[in-house]
């Protein structure tokens, strides 16, 4: 056999492969050729062999039978074996396989060696691939190096020392004195790594400041000497050294982050470096962006705060949309501590509202909702509600949950709140909050002096449009609670009852309407026949018709409405009366379908009815709880429940319907928090049934994103059984702006100790987390 394939003739010939099939066959042939090279031992072409390897790894092949070779050629005497033995451990070794131990000796060796070239090879090694048992044996001879070394070889070893401290953080100590000495190196290389490396010793032992803030002299001088000088080596875009400038100002904010003498000796150049940069190219505004985090990360004075959200305010100037991007994530962190700075920015900000980039306008929003306040709110609000009608979709719903929350704080006037509120729904269509709809109701029904004017105004809003069904649905309660007030004076100009009724059957009519819709729409007009005089007869037409719909929440409606219409007549006025306005300290969740709560007061229910409700179906996911066979799990839409009940929203107890008093005794009990995410239990037991428990649930978000398709699960022992109505809603918005709140019944008639299985499933942050905890410490008066 002749000599094998060089290194150019096997990639030409890889090259010249026409198809996939054919460049594998080269390459099996000559994997084999080199086994066999391997095999026979033949140093004399080892070298060539494990060079042709690495390129076959480098196309994504198969090349771990070439590591054994790494280590022969790394203990070769010829600096050409050691030079393709080290490449080749680099690349096919990692420290996760116990190969790489063995080539601990050779390295120790090649470190002390008379060649700097020899010892630049181990060295980049040793950074590379060092586990902690080699760094731990070879850093010694490392520090060695950093002592009594040439210049090229104490570069390599600087960065060496990096990676040692990195992995065995114990041996800090040892590269602290050696540090100090560096720090006063002129090689330019050799600097940088010190500055590397006395930072990450810092960042690993924060109590090593102290001990380099007595060199701060010296860092401040360098960074002047790089600003007043001029380097043609190391000249980016016209800025001399930026990455060396960046280095020393990130090294000048760790040290003066809990050191005020740091600061103010500091203060004065890092005002030079803010005024003095060019912001032409990305090298100087990177020094600049640098520059603005040394003085928002230290206890730098006010006016160089000042000075840095200019800075960031002419960042938000750029055409680089990623310098834009930079800086109003900047702002973002900035606007809390100083926020009369960053709001004479105000109007570039919104403009950046205006952009095409989707990630710019999330940033943007983020920062024009933190800058709204008393003064600033109508000006502000027009220009986020102009930004709502072209945002993209996925930040609708963030958008409208920012322009309620500020509603809410800041408004001026409640007409002015309902009126930005009904706005924002009719642009916003289906992209808002779950619990929208019920807050707007609950503050549409304390507003009695606009009562008139309101419903007017849904009236001829879904007059023309019924597409959007937020705002349908609190038009069609507005006009069932306040419908006389359509067709008498009070309004700018009366309507027929007719009219208003063809209005509402359209809606019920309709198929975009949504089966919640419609159950707000037949209650409305059921509310109608006590507020009209003359369509009683149309009304109970209405109602009768959709006594036989397929959709089982209608039939129910109708059918109780019905009965109300032939057996309870002279109650309709007592249950159909107006809405009380609800206490403030009622949850918002309460008025989710407010319609029907009254019904408490009139309709008497058995309370064995409720008592007697039964499970039906069974999470057989959440099998094994608590060392029994079965647990019993109630799911809402599977639990039978007696008619008018299943009106009743999640955030109020059942218990509320049999007029009972409540027992507030039991403290709430935190079940799950981790990520921002907190769900609380409170407690509350009928004195007429004590074996009953009600729970309810609420879920709150402390982070900055909301968390959404939240869903609970819950499993007790089979010997008590459990009911979960339906939650309140699936959206539990950031900064703790809502909850989501579910009832939860316990039936415990052995009064055995309660345990409880849950598992919670939302999404967050574009992630899917389901999380399952087992709660034992339940307060003893919830089951004894």
């Amino acid at each position: 056999m002749g000599p094998p394939l060089k290194l150019h003739e096997l990639i030409q010939e890889i090259r010249s492969a026409k198809t996939q099939s054919e460049e594998r066959e080269v390459i099996q042939r000559e994997c084999a050729d080199i086994r066999s090279s391997f095999r026979d031992e033949d140093s004399l072409y080892r070298g060539r062999s494990l060079a042709k390897l690495l390129y076959v790894h480098m196309l994504g092949y198969p090349a771990h039978f070439g590591q054994m070779e790494c280590l022969k050629l790394i203990a070769s005497s010829k600096f050409t074996d050691k030079r393709i033995g080290y490449l080749g451990a680099m690349m096919l070794l990692d420290e996760r396989q116990d190969a790489h131990l063995l080539i601990t000796n050779s390295m120790k060796r090649d470190l002390e060696h008379s060649s700097p070239v020899i010892k630049g090879l181990a060295l980049c090694t040793l950074a590379c691939l060092g586990s902690t048992e080699m760094c731990r044996d070879l850093a010694g001879e490392v520090e060695q190096l950093l002592q009594n070394s040439t210049g090229h070889v104490k570069k390599k070893a600087v960065l060496c020392a990096v990676h040692i401290i990195r992995k065995v953080p114990e041996l800090v100590e040892m590269f602290v004195p050696v540090s100090e000495e560096l720090l006063g190196e002129k090689r330019h290389g050799v600097l940088y790594g010190a500055v590397l490396l006395v930072t990450e010793i810092c960042q690993q032992q924060p109590e090593a400041c102290k001990r380099f803030c007595k060199l701060l002299p010296l860092l401040l001088q360098k960074l002047k000497q790089i600003m007043s000088g001029y380097s043609p080596d190391h000249v980016v875009s016209g800025v001399t050294d930026p990455f060396l400038q960046v280095r020393l100002l990130h090294l000048l904010k760790i040290l003066g982050q809990n050191d005020e003498s740091v600061c103010d000796a500091m203060s004065d150049l890092l005002a030079q470096v803010s005024t003095c940069t060019d912001t032409q190219s990305n090298a100087g505004n990177s020094v600049l962006y640098e520059t603005v985090l040394t003085i928002v990360d230290t206890k730098s004075a006010s006016g160089l705060r000042v000075l840095a959200v200019n800075i960031l305010g002419r960042f938000l100037l750029s055409n680089d949309k990623n310098i834009r991007y930079v800086a109003l994530t900047s702002l973002n962190r900035l606007v809390q501590s100083d926020y009369a700075a960053v709001q004479r920015h105000r109007g570039t900000i919104v403009e950046c509202l205006r952009q095409t980039d989707s990630s710019l306008n999330k940033k943007a929003l983020e920062l024009c909702f933190a800058l709204v306040n008393e003064t600033n709110i109508l000006p502000m609000m027009k220009e986020i509600q102009r930004f709502l009608q072209t945002c993209p979709l996925e930040l609708k719903q963030q958008c409208t949950s920012g322009i309620f929350l500020c509603a809410e704080r800041y408004s001026p006037s409640t007409r002015w709140h309902i009126d930005t509120i009904m706005g924002t729904l009719v642009t916003a269509g289906e992209s808002v909050r779950d619990d929208t709809v019920s807050q707007l109701i609950h503050l549409i029904s304390g507003a009695s002096e606009l009562h008139g004017y309101i419903v007017r105004r849904l009236y001829l809003a879904v007059s023309e449009d019924i597409g959007q069904q937020p705002l349908v649905q609190v038009a069609t309660w507005c006009i069932g609670e306040y419908g006389e007030l359509l067709i008498s004076g009070s309004s700018e100009e009366p309507v027929s009852e007719d009219d208003v009724l063809d209005v509402l059957e359209g809606i019920l009519q309709s198929h975009i309407s949504l089966p919640n819709t419609r159950a707000y729409t037949l209650t409305a007009i059921m509310k109608l026949s006590t507020r009209f005089k003359h369509c009683t007869d149309r009304i109970r037409r209405v109602v009768s018709i959709y006594s036989s719909c397929h959709d089982v929440e209608l039939q129910q409606r109708a059918v109780e409405y019905n009965a109300m219409f032939k057996k309870y007549d002279h109650m309709r006025s007592a249950i159909l009366e107006k809405m009380p306005l609800p206490e403030k300290s009622t949850e918002d969740n309460e008025h989710a379908m407010p319609e029907l709560s009254e019904a408490k007061k009139s309709i008497p229910i058995d309370n064995s009815q409720i008592n007697s409700i039964q499970p039906t179906s069974q999470v057989t996911d959440l099998l094994g709880l608590l060392e029994v066979s079965t647990d019993t799990t109630m799911n809402p839409s599977s639990t039978p429940v007696p008619p008018l009940l299943q009106n009743i929203t999640s955030g109020s107890s059942l218990l509320d319907l049999l007029d009972e008093p409540i027992n507030h005794a039991i403290p709430t009990l935190v079940v799950y928090s981790k990520d921002g995410l907190q769900v609380e239990f409170s407690f509350m037991r009928p004195p007429s049934n004590p074996a009953l428990l009600v729970i309810t649930s609420s879920a709150t978000n402390s982070s900055s994103s909301d968390i959404s398709d939240f869903q609970l699960q819950a499993a007790v022992p089979k010997s008590i059984q459990i009911q979960l109505q339906a939650p309140n809603g699936s959206l539990v918005p950031a900064f703790e702006g809502g909850s989501v709140t579910q009832c939860i019944r316990v039936l415990n008639p052995q009064k055995v100790p309660l345990k409880m299985r849950l598992r919670f499933s939302c999404l967050h942050n574009g992630n899917t987390v389901q999380e399952m905890c087992e709660v034992s410490n339940f307060p003893s008066a919830t089951w004894q």
